[in-house]
């Protein structure tokens, strides 16, 4: 009988060799544009959902797998197809659940693109496509790691797992909720692992602990009942665009923090985290300034943020010497850890209609809520997983906090409130996901995927 040592070994040389075929098969997932937004063909995703089955099944580990969808509570209509894939748990071995998605985020302006963002493509140590960090690879690295087990385990695997691979987390995870409820017995786990975060760099892994929130909305702003000439009537009656401008202003103060009374900030340190590394990392030229006040991490993880994400309004080409009858524009708000995001949104509401300039009226649809949430860092599988991630990637991990959102966690916590919430990622902070020219650096999920396959095979050798 091998020890526990070599067996770890094992997986940790059969999981590298695994990588090739793995990064081979997210170019075939990559070529799919499953954008499951509305207004987009549907029926990419549900070809991604059956490649992603086809994958699952392909491992031999699980007693079911199966494509399923649930119900939109809002509209009664159903989401996207998941995949869920399921074996139960023996000999006392913990169960862990596994979450990636297989959506991705509309191209955008595919002039931007280097290369076709459909077309997997590597340069400088990078794959390059949409969906190839976010969070396509998140698949692969969980499918990558459950591989190299397999072939090491064998028969002889105790761990209990289940996988969900989602359908329309880009989308808003709106039948997620219903989702957990339909399919509580078998997605209920001891450890859930998120692969749909980051890292601190493309050298260093890293947990994140601590995400903000969301509120996202969208507000119009009507100033007439219909268009009209601006020469006759400029001057004296006040056009939508004006109004929105005015209105959308008050949202920050002259250094860009947030101005909105009733929404709270974090106080906790932060790491080091320079300015130059902030140009880096964002894009930011040499002549434009960061915004807000306090550590640049404390801004991005801890307190609020505020961004304009889209706007209707005549177009440049379209333009006349016309006053707008009406605008309307998408907010998209980060929540501080902490604060309730429907809370949140009300402030800016209120915030909003205090402000309406020159009596505008308003009207808000289309509100979405994700909960922040801290990681509790003081269980076992925390422990495992840094063990686990150092010894991937030879550097020891960091504790982070993101200021996006993976708003359904809040949703994984209601539902199994006893599990250890594990939150990874394979993305470094050159990945540019939800933008154009997305990137995987290959290196990352080399040790990424090495790192869950020695997860795994340290809670295969787990008492529960």
């Amino acid at each position: 009988m091998t020890s526990d040592l070599t067996r770890a070994e094992a997986v940790r040389d059969a999981a590298l060799a695994g990588v090739p075929a793995a990064l081979a098969d997210l170019g075939n997932l990559v070529r799919i544009p499953s954008v499951a937004f509305p207004g987009f063909d549907p029926a990419p995703v549900r070809r991604s959902a059956d490649v992603v089955k086809a994958l699952v099944e392909a491992t031999g580990l699980f007693e079911t797998v199966a494509i399923a969808d649930a119900e939109i509570p809002e509209t009664g209509t159903r989401g996207m197809p998941a995949v869920l894939a399921s074996r139960r748990a023996r000999n006392g071995r913990p169960t862990i659940l596994l979450y990636a998605h297989h959506d991705v985020q509309p191209v955008g302006d595919e002039s931007l693109w280097e290369s076709p963002p459909f077309e997997p493509t590597v340069r400088d140590g990078r794959l390059y496509g949409r969906g190839a960090a976010d969070d396509k690879a998140g698949i692969m690295a969980h499918i990558g790691a459950l591989r190299a087990l397999k072939e090491v385990a064998g028969d002889d695997l105790d761990l209990g797992i289940a996988l969900f691979f989602e359908g329309e987390e880009e989308a808003g995870s709106l039948s997620f909720a219903q989702f957990l409820s339909d399919h509580a017995d078998a997605l209920r786990a001891d450890v859930i692992v998120v692969a749909d975060s980051g890292n601190w760099d493309s050298r260093t892994p890293a947990l994140t602990v601590s995400l903000r929130g969301n509120a996202k909305f969208r507000l119009r702003i009507r100033t007439l009942e219909h268009a009209s000439h601006s020469g006759m009537f400029g001057g004296a009656v006040p056009d939508a665009m004006m109004a929105t401008l005015k209105l959308l202003a008050t949202l920050w103060d002259d250094d860009g923090a947030v101005a909105v009374a009733g929404l709270t900030e974090r106080d906790t340190p932060t790491p080091e985290y320079t300015e130059e590394t902030l140009r880096d990392e964002a894009g930011l030229p040499a002549g434009v300034s960061p915004i807000g006040r306090g550590t640049i991490l404390s801004r991005i993880w801890n307190k609020p943020s505020i961004t304009v994400t889209g706007i209707d309004a005549p177009s440049v080409v379209n333009a006349s010497n016309t006053l707008s009858p009406e605008v309307t524009v998408v907010v998209s708000a980060r929540v501080a850890p902490g604060q309730d995001a429907k809370e949140a949104y009300e402030a800016i509401e209120a915030h909003l209609r205090a402000h309406a300039p020159f009596g505008a009226e308003l009207e808000f649809s289309g509100r979405e809520f994700g909960n922040p949430f801290l990681v509790d860092t003081s269980g076992w599988a925390v422990a495992d997983a840094r063990d686990a991630l150092a010894q991937a990637y030879g550097v020891d991990p960091v504790d982070m906090g993101v200021g996006g959102s993976i708003p359904f966690i809040a949703d994984l916590v209601r539902e199994f409130p006893g599990a250890q919430i594990l939150v990874t990622g394979v993305e470094d902070p050159h990945a540019r996901a939800h933008s154009p020219n997305e990137s995987l650096h290959l290196d990352t999920f080399r040790h990424a995927l090495v790192a869950e396959a020695l997860l795994l095979e340290r809670l295969d050798a787990r008492a529960g």
